[in-house]
This record gives C-alpha cells, structure tokens and sequence, in this order.
C-alpha cells in the first residue's frame, strides 16, 4: 500500500524519473520541413529545454506563452535555448506553424506526429519538459503545469551554470 501512495504522490506533482540518460536518436522534422536528428539537438555547449506540447493542449500553450513573456531575459541571463516540440497528429501538424508564428514564439519548433520521440524520453502525458545539459544529458524532467512552474525550469539550467 505504501508503494501505490509513493507512486500515486509522484504521479500527481507530474515528477517524471531520469537519471541522466543521453538523448535518444529520432528523425523529426521542423516547421520548414528539415529533418532534424534529435540526438544534435544542442545548444552550442549550453543548457536548454525542451518542451513537448500539441495545439489543443491548454497548459501547453499556457506553459510557452508563460516562457515566451520572460524568455528573452532567460537567454540574456543564461544563452539557454528552447526546443518546442509538437506532439500533433499529422493531420493537424500544418497548423502548428501558423499558430507559432501568430503567438510570436521564438522557439524552436519540432514535429514529432507519432510521439516517437515523446515515448523515447519516457514522456506519457503533456506538457513535459526536459532540461538538457550542454552535453546532451537529460538532467530533469518534469510532466504538467501549473502557473508559474517555469520558474523550476530556469532554476535548473542556473543550477547546470553554476556547476
């Protein structure tokens, strides 16, 4: 019983376990129609994040329009970077630039249709968010939003600085 109470705990404050791990090589594609290999993903031997949303998800958008009013100071304080990935089906992946655009994020915008990616993380629900090391090292990891959580994620990239 203790256990279940333990796992059901975790579950609710979105806590998602990774120890480290590298990230996994999947083949995406970006708003331009690029192939991008997620392995590369880097940020010039900084830190960065990477956020898994779909456009019906309302604390995904309200998760990156929180980031997108405080990201530029991120950038000025620590030159961290965000990946923001769509989960959206295929069918709905040719509205995820537009909408992008129009919310004037300035991000840089993935396209995982088939959650290959997602599941490869170990990310099951949305919004989750990744905090990278400048080696590629996934050094937390986090499921869930609620206002003012992407404070925890910029806390953690100060921690990898501070190093």
């Amino acid at each position: 019983m203790k256990r279940i109470g333990l796992l059901l705990a975790l579950m609710m404050t979105g806590a998602v376990y990774c120890s480290a791990q590298q990230l996994p090589s999947v083949q995406l594609k970006d708003i331009n129609g690029k192939t991008v290999d997620t392995s590369k993903l880097s940020n010039d031997g900084k830190p960065f994040v990477i956020s898994f949303f779909a456009t019906w998800c309302k604390p995904c958008l309200r998760e990156l329009e929180a980031i997108k009013e405080v990201y530029e100071e991120w950038q000025e304080e620590t030159g961290v970077k965000l990946y923001a990935i769509s989960i959206d089906d295929a069918q709905n992946t040719l509205k995820v630039g537009p909408e992008s655009k129009a919310k004037g994020w300035e991000y840089e915008i993935l396209l995982d249709a088939n959650s290959e990616f997602r599941r490869a993380l170990g990310g099951n629900l949305i919004p989750a968010a990744f905090v990278v090391d400048g080696n590629g090292k996934i050094v937390h990891s986090r499921t869930g939003y609620t206002n003012g959580s992407e404070e925890q994620l910029i806390e953690e990239v100060r921690k990898l600085l501070d190093e």
